[in-house]
């Protein structure tokens, strides 16, 4: 019992170690550090700091949504929107070419899936991408995970090619 009680004593005599968890060090250790089921409290718990609307709404914070509707219909729309996602990409995030690379071809592989599973795969998809979105801090991708919910909600195979064809174009945009 003494013991334990030095040890806490010189965690905070340690430089800016009073009381923190993890003795001082930056980013705390142990699950008392984490807010709700993601990343540490500095950037905001959940998701990132991610402000997500509920179902339908608007994001004040970034670029409007890319609309699947538009993205289907229109070739030059879906150029427009590799271009926005390729310059937040620059602007916001440290993500590598191999990163989006992995996830390009995941895309491609989940688009060849037969049928009656290519649904499956795409939902696995968007929680690989939402993990790899909260892993590496790659906010500007944020608007890719809404449009493949949207995408997957509507379950065209047409929306899963259009989907393909823009995540091809942010690749080569990127290069």
């Amino acid at each position: 019992m003494a013991e334990e009680q030095a040890q806490q004593g010189n965690r905070e005599n340690r430089p800016g170690g009073q009381g923190r968890p993890g003795g001082g060090r930056p980013g705390g250790g142990g699950p008392e550090r984490r807010e709700g089921r993601g990343g540490p409290p500095e950037r905001g718990g959940d998701r990132g700091g991610d402000k997500r609307p509920f179902a339908g709404g608007d994001r004040r914070d970034g670029p409007p949504e890319i609309e699947l509707e538009k993205l289907i219909g229109d070739s030059l729309y879906l150029d427009n929107q590799a271009h926005v996602v390729v310059s937040r990409m620059r602007d916001m995030d440290s993500g590598t070419r191999s990163q989006l690379r992995r996830l390009y071809n995941a895309v491609r592989r989940a688009t060849r899936a037969p049928e009656n599973e290519r649904q499956h795969e795409f939902v696995m998809l968007r929680a690989r991408l939402a993990y790899t979105i909260a892993r590496h801090g790659l906010r500007s991708l944020d608007q890719l995970e809404r449009l493949l919910l949207q995408v997957t909600r509507k379950n065209e195979a047409r929306g899963y090619e259009r989907f393909r064809d823009l995540f091809e174009a942010i690749v080569a945009y990127n290069e």
